[in-house]
């Protein structure tokens, strides 16, 4: 399973990911945040109190987490395309 080490916050709510294997890319989370664990995330200042858990799994202080797995495979997918 691929872990993330680190995340950047960007303008719009981006982020910018790096994996344990070296994979990195830019999320865009602007048309995903809804939902009642994902609707405070609107808030930018609470946005930018993301981090990565001890499973290196992309996460905020309500709990609100990213899958490095499905974040990991779409970034994979990105790069072929790319």
């Amino acid at each position: 399973m691929s872990k993330v080490v680190s995340v950047t916050v960007l303008d719009d709510y981006r982020l910018n990911v790096v994996f344990d294997d070296g994979l990195r890319g830019i999320v865009s989370l602007k048309d995903e945040l809804y939902g009642p664990v994902f609707e405070p995330l609107k808030d930018v200042p609470y946005f930018r109190q993301v981090r990565v858990d001890e499973f290196g799994a992309i996460c905020w202080p309500n709990g609100a987490d990213l899958a490095p797995d499905a974040l990991h495979a779409e970034l994979l997918a990105r790069n072929k395309v790319a």
